[in-house]
């Protein structure tokens, strides 16, 4: 009864502040929790006649077939290791960059160089896949263009799987490399300039300064946008993989991922069990992923842990 009325309490002390925030729960209530339902899909075999409950139920069938076939393991291992490159060299690059935007002398330059990186974040990877077209294209594309000037074979990058790794990569980084710039940049405004002052009344050069206190009050912040990141892990820039790749079946032993494979099961087969066997699988390992990490980061630094 006392706790009841202690709930009641924190309510009608709270009732604005949650009044403001009932919004975004019944956002993601909508979106997020409702849609989960859908998860029984991955046991049926889905029968547009029968619907949700209608389709026939087949247990872990789908599942299985995912893990018999063989597709599955090679979708998981081009997802993981994308996203790795994706997050370890793009939070390299990101941290780099500011530190080097931050010891620049000139704000002008300064803020022009920061406005020119970050415009590629708003490009949308519809333009992306039109530019690597038409850098590519056998037959028109740039890159063939200029070697037959200089008396060359074309190279034929659609039949090339080997890269398209390189080249996936190069564009994220490309597009994200602001963005995160400005994070880790804003980060470093916010480091107490009395260190630095103090480093320099002990003989601190300039790399010292970089090496002893820039990067260790960056920890905190890489941390954070690092176990964001791995929560997306299992989940591929679809619009990246979709709009570049396409439906190229010569580079999809390079370039598959999860997002892609679901796509084409359902856009392809219709397979709706199939596709969401795969989503569901994909969500599940995701979770196991960020719960390992967070569990060892929370045993060296605690208070960087997201829970």
């Amino acid at each position: 009864m006392k706790r009841q009325s202690s709930l009641l309490y924190d309510f009608r002390k709270n009732k604005v502040l949650l009044l403001m925030v009932s919004p975004v729960i019944v956002f993601f209530f909508i979106n997020s929790y409702l849609p989960m339902v859908g998860i029984y899909y991955a046991f049926t075999r889905f029968d547009f006649n029968g619907g949700l409950f209608g389709s026939p139920f087949i247990g872990l069938e789908n599942f299985k077939f995912l893990f018999q076939s063989g597709t599955i393991l090679k979708i998981t291992t081009n997802t993981i290791l994308y996203n790795l490159a994706f997050i370890l060299l793009g939070n390299f690059l990101q941290v780099f960059v500011a530190i080097l935007l931050s010891e620049l002398p000139g704000k002008i330059f300064v803020k022009f160089t920061q406005s020119a990186m970050f415009l590629p974040y708003f490009v949308s990877y519809v333009i992306v896949g039109v530019l690597v077209y038409n850098l590519f294209n056998y037959e028109s594309g740039l890159v063939n263009s200029t070697l037959k000037q200089l008396n060359l074979q074309p190279f034929d990058a659609y039949s090339t799987p080997g890269i398209w790794k390189y080249v996936l990569v190069a564009l994220y980084i490309w597009k994200q490399l602001g963005y995160g710039t400005v994070i880790y940049l804003a980060a470093i405004m916010g480091i107490n300039s009395e260190y630095y002052e103090a480093a320099k009344i002990d003989g601190a050069n300039i790399f010292m300064q970089i090496r002893h206190i820039t990067i260790p009050m960056l920890v905190p912040t890489f941390i954070l946008l690092f176990l964001f990141s791995l929560g997306s892990i299992m989940r591929g820039q679809f619009d990246l993989f979709y709009q570049v790749i396409g439906s190229n079946g010569l580079l999809f032993d390079a370039t598959d991922i999860i997002d892609t494979y679901v796509f084409r099961a359902l856009r392809m087969n219709f397979d709706i069990g199939m596709g969401t066997a795969a989503g569901l699988y994909q969500s599940v390992f995701g979770f196991i992923i960020i719960i390992v990490v967070n569990t060892l980061i929370k045993r060296r630094h605690e208070e960087y842990a997201l829970f």
